[in-house]
């Protein structure tokens, strides 16, 4: 009988640690970024290579690494971008800027072409001599009725 209870006792124990170990993956899972669908995280992706890399996730976490150990090995190995929130530091710097820095150059593209628009709107200039005395020749022939022309 005794046996029976320490039995289920440690059934029960082994059922928490596995809640609790799903649970702190899915976490982890969470920060991480599928490398093949990109703007999914690993938790969220149905790729293969992120089946495998939460395969290797599950593997690090059983063999008694933590979160952080997990993420500095992924990151050592992948690179910053598996991080689904990089860290702001010389190597990321596109990634956090980029964005803005292209929002802020096709404003200010748009801001001048609308300044120089609104400057100039007809593009006019100056007729030379020869385009004046068409048109002068065309007014007098569309007065006159004729249809005349140079």
């Amino acid at each position: 009988m005794r046996l029976v209870v320490v039995a289920l006792s440690l059934a029960a124990t082994a059922a928490f640690a596995d809640d609790a170990l799903d649970a702190r993956l899915k976490a982890l899972e969470g920060e991480l970024r599928c490398l093949v669908c990109q703007n999914q995280t690993l938790a969220e992706s149905e790729a293969p290579l992120a089946a495998d890399l939460r395969k290797e996730v599950r593997e690090l976490a059983q063999a008694g690494k933590s979160d952080d150990d997990i993420r500095t090995y992924l990151v050592a190995r992948y690179g910053d971008f598996v991080l689904f929130d990089p860290p702001f530091k010389a190597s990321t710097y596109v990634l956090w800027i980029g964005p803005f820095a292209v929002l802020l150059l096709g404003g200010a593209g748009v801001a001048l072409f609308l300044r120089r628009r609104a400057q100039d709107p007809a593009r006019a200039r100056e007729l030379n001599p020869d385009e004046q005395s068409r048109v002068a020749r065309l007014l007098h022939d569309k007065a006159d009725g004729t249809e005349g022309g140079a």
